[in-house]
């Protein structure tokens, strides 16, 4: 028998949001759109607008939904507590080549933020020497000078 397991957020960036949880709790009970707009009671089109979170149910169609998906009304708001029912702990192999894409993607992020900064902190460097050497230029500032204000 399959346990009960609670999501973590990490589990995909599409459980951010409630829609995206709706749609994840849905699939986990292999029901269609269809089939869950029905029992709640709504057109189709407006349970694809929750799950695509162009809008949100009442707390009442709220409640149902979980009802129907086997999950906690809290799960499908935040995210914590008794999400959908799991039958193995194993992530599919798409997950994981998912996870890693986007590691990927944010590793060479990161290393193109660092080579821009570092560019700036040379070009500020640079900059505050040759300041510091006009600076050397001009002589010393006993008096006032002409011309400047």
């Amino acid at each position: 028998m399959a346990s009960r397991k609670t999501f973590s957020r990490n589990t995909d960036a599409s459980d951010d949001t409630l829609g995206g949880r709706l749609s994840m709790a849905r699939d986990a009970v292999e029901l269609t759109p269809a089939d869950v707009a029905n029992r709640v009671g709504v057109r189709r089109d407006t349970l694809l607008a929750w799950e695509s979170d162009r809008s949100e149910p009442r707390p009442s169609k709220l409640v149902d939904l979980a009802g129907i998906l086997g999950v906690s009304p809290m799960w499908l708001m935040t995210g914590l507590g008794s999400g959908p029912v799991q039958e193995s702990l194993d992530v599919p192999i798409e997950g994981l080549r998912l996870q890693l894409q986007r590691l990927t993607d944010a590793h060479m992020e990161c290393g193109r933020l660092i080579a821009d900064l570092s560019r700036q902190i040379d070009r500020f460097e640079a900059r505050s020497q040759r300041d510091a050497a006009l600076g050397d230029l001009d002589g010393p500032m006993d008096g006032p000078i002409m011309g400047r204000a």
